[in-house]
Parts: structure tokens; sequence; C-alpha cells
């Protein structure tokens, strides 16, 4: 398959094929792991016993758990069109498949490592402008082999993961937090998932390269 250069985002970037590029979409449902630890992002309907109380969310270890499904929606009240690619730099809301509340934070301390809490809020999809991540990675859009991290919009904090396990209720799962510091522990990749088809947009961009 040829090779074509497309003009994104103000730069040059080789691809193959601009409708068959392995980027991830809005509408896509997917699986989250962090590359450090191994552990896939995870909520569940159980709260935490401090600090907000909200829902919990935590790092597995299983691959098949349906509780770490996530949406990947743009910001707090905008639409993103399903098979629009998320570019590098964009801010996103990850929807929990299960519970309809989206990943969040806010300056309350994580119970284990004294770290900022992560926790999952709202109602059918609709929390706040906490819930919004920043996705951060190289290039001009997130592709699904790619690492990133993702950056808390309102308080810059990166989700992390630093290996502290829970006990009972929720024994072996890993402690889910938000840190200042880049590190290893910020590192994330998309996995299992649904992942819609990229829609017309990027056919579009590569044919307007080409006049």
């Amino acid at each position: 398959m040829a090779v074509v250069p497309l003009l994104l985002l103000g730069g040059l970037w080789n691809a193959v094929g601009a409708s068959n590029l392995a980027v991830v979409t809005c509408g896509s449902v997917v699986k989250l792991v962090n590359t450090r630890h191994n552990v896939r992002l995870h909520s569940h309907d159980v709260r935490y016993g401090s600090g907000s109380g909200q829902q919990s969310v935590t790092g597995v270890t299983s691959v098949d758990d349906s509780n770490s499904y996530w949406r990947i929606r743009g910001k707090t009240a905008t639409v993103c069109e399903r098979g629009t690619p998320i570019k590098c730099g964009q801010p996103i809301r990850l929807t929990h498949v299960n519970t309809g509340r989206n990943l969040h934070s806010h300056h309350f301390t994580s119970p284990l490592s004294g770290n900022q809490e992560v926790s999952a809020f709202g109602e059918e999809g609709e929390g706040d402008y906490l819930d919004d991540w920043t996705v951060l990675c190289n290039g001009p859009y997130w592709v699904r082999d790619g690492e990133v991290r993702f950056k808390h919009s309102s308080t810059e904090v990166l989700l992390s993961v630093t290996g502290e396990q829970y006990g009972r209720p929720i024994s072996g799962q890993k402690e889910v937090h938000g840190m200042a510091q880049p590190s290893q522990n910020n590192y994330w990749k998309a996995m299992e998932g649904i992942f819609m088809k990229p829609s017309e947009l990027l056919k579009a961009e590569a044919h307007h390269a080409e006049l």
C-alpha cells in the first residue's frame, strides 16, 4: 500500500492510507492499560470510604472484566461525532460503560498513596467540567499502538498508578490517582475494545493536502 504524505496540523506526516490509520476515535469503547504496572483502568459500584465518597476507580490485572470498558467522548458540554479521530492535546471524557459515570478528579486525597483522588462521577454520562482529561501524545493523533498520558484539564495532574494495593472488599486491585510529576507510572495504552472506524475527516484532510 502506498504511503501518502498528509499535511496535518501544520506539519508533514507520513501515514499508510488515511482511511486505514489505526487512530483512536470518539465513540470507541476501550480498555486502557497502565503500561508500567500492567493493570486496566477499572470502576464499579463501590464507593470510597474516605475523601469524596464517590465511586472508586482502580486498576485490575484481569483482561476480561467488563467493568474495565470506557467510552471515549468529547469534553463536557460538547458532542464529538462517532468516528472522529482524537487529536493529541484534545480534551475528552472517559465514561464508564457499566455505571454511566465519568472519570473524574478533584482536590481530595487518595486513600492509599496520599496523591490526588480519581473517582467516577455523574449520572448517565453527565457530570461536570472536572470530568475533562487532555490526551497527551506524540504526533497529530492518538494512535492505537501508542502510549499516551491523560492530564486532568482543571487540576493538571496525570492519571497514574504507582502500585498501592487495596484490601477488602476489592482485594488485589491497585489504586489509581493523579500525580503532578510525569513518569513511567503515567503511561496508558488502548487495548481491547470496539474501535469506531475513522470518519471521513481524515480522507478530507488527505484530499486537501494533495490540492
